[in-house]
């Protein structure tokens, strides 16, 4: 009982790692643009290089995953992200950070697909719900802390100071270079990490049917499935959207209303974040009241009205409603991922994999965001978002899922034994 508790532990400080390492990108972003003299564009190559790593290795991650085991998958995923951490610590220059995230992307990607399975086991499969939430909210709270911890060492390290870590940054850190104490920090934290893994005693996951990969020739056709490709392209626009926004949030706030992005800039992204977490509780009550498709509807149309009110407002209306675009962003991805599993009476594991190949999009919207505004300025390139969210907005009018989410006093829903028991008989009638 003791050990299951450790791995759920495990599992949810993986989960608060993977956000530390992902979504600290726009805080920096500043911060990188003005320390190698980048381009909006050039500045997009961030996001490519990182989320790129997700479209690669997401799929062949699950496959490893059932030959290797979870426990050596970890450990290699955070192995890659000690190596991409430190090797740009040592050599800050603009080409190995690149290349550096790229290693801890693929990272990151490797451990999305190897901790769910993982919680399920070691949690039981009867709290997987309660663990899955618990590990969203764990994610969060590293989305806020990221920012904040970063604002902290720019402010501190260079500084003769009483830390005996900031001391150390001093020594290590080149001068004028104080974000750059961020990645000793995440080298630190990836190291630590697979110390943890090594030492603990991992249970044999069984798979579920529906979390096994498949044969590639399953995903052939797979995406020959008009309503997988469909799906893939509302992640792809979901993640692109989550990103195009965060990611220049700091660098937004500083072009149009010259906000420090190292203190303010970064805290916006942080509330951004933490917003975000807080709206998944409310997406989890309204959940069991409404029709899913209906949240996502409301919630896409809420987003758009603050991702307008934070480009054209003043700044103290842009600090406020850039976190609350992430607050009804906050269901997206888990309305619209539920929605495609529901809409598919097999291969669930596969379509996983295919989906979050999608989380690609993060990777391409925050380039063209920054191509767009070398051209027509940043608030221009921004306005792209607008079309990765009606993407979203659509879902909610043309899904039909077999199965519709529970909900309280709500009618009968419809099971996958059900359909398949209903084509059954509309077969033998025709026939």
């Amino acid at each position: 009982m003791n050990r299951r508790v450790l791995l759920v532990g495990l599992v949810l400080l993986v989960f608060f790692v993977i956000s530390f390492l992902t979504n600290i990108l726009g805080a920096l972003n500043p911060a990188i643009k003005e320390t190698f003299h980048l381009e909006f564009s050039s500045l997009g190559f961030m996001t490519l290089a990182f989320f790129s790593a997700y479209g690669i290795m997401s799929i062949p991650s699950g496959m490893l995953v059932e030959k290797y085991r979870e426990k050596k998958i970890m450990l290699v995923a955070f192995g890659l992200a000690t190596l991409g951490a430190f090797t740009f610590a040592l050599f800050p220059v603009f080409i190995v950070f690149l290349f550096s995230l790229f290693l801890i992307g693929s990272g990151m990607a490797m451990l999305q697909v190897a901790i769910n399975p993982l919680l399920r086991q070691a949690g039981g499969e009867e709290h997987f719900a309660f663990n899955s939430v618990l590990g969203q909210l764990f994610f969060g709270a590293a989305g806020v802390a990221g920012p904040y911890l970063f604002s902290y060492l720019v402010e501190n390290v260079g500084r003769a100071s009483n830390s005996g870590v900031i001391d150390l940054l001093n020594m290590l850190v080149p001068h004028q270079m104080n974000w750059v104490s961020i990645y000793w920090v995440f080298g630190a934290i990836a190291l630590t990490m697979v110390v943890i893994i090594a030492l603990l005693k991992f249970p044999k996951v069984e798979l579920n049917e529906d979390e096994k990969t498949g044969e590639w020739s399953v995903y052939k056709e797979l995406f020959a499935n008009k309503t997988v490709v469909l799906f893939f392209i509302g992640i792809f626009c979901y993640v692109g959207f989550e990103q195009g926004v965060s990611f220049w949030i700091s660098q937004f706030l500083d072009t149009y209303h010259g906000i420090d992005p190292d203190t303010k800039g970064a805290a916006t992204v942080g509330n951004f974040w933490g917003s975000l977490t807080v709206g998944c509780f409310l997406g989890l009550v309204l959940l069991k009241f409404i029709d899913s498709k209906r949240v996502l509807l409301v919630f896409s149309t809420l987003a758009f009205v603050s991702l307008t009110m934070a480009l054209f407002g003043p700044a103290h209306i842009a600090l406020v409603a850039f976190p609350a675009v992430g607050f009804f962003a906050s269901v997206m991805w888990s309305i619209i991922f539920s929605l495609a599993l529901n809409s598919l009476k097999d291969h669930h594991g596969s379509v996983a994999g295919i989906l979050c190949t999608g989380i690609v999009g993060g990777a391409v919207a925050p380039f063209i965001v920054g191509g767009l505004g070398d051209v027509f300025g940043l608030k221009g390139g921004m306005l792209f978002n607008y079309f990765t969210l009606a993407y979203i907005f659509s879902i909610a009018i043309w899904a039909n899922p077999l199965i519709k989410n529970k909900t309280i006093g709500g009618g009968k829903t419809t099971s996958n034994e059900e359909v398949q028991q209903e084509e059954t008989i509309e077969y033998e009638t025709i026939n």
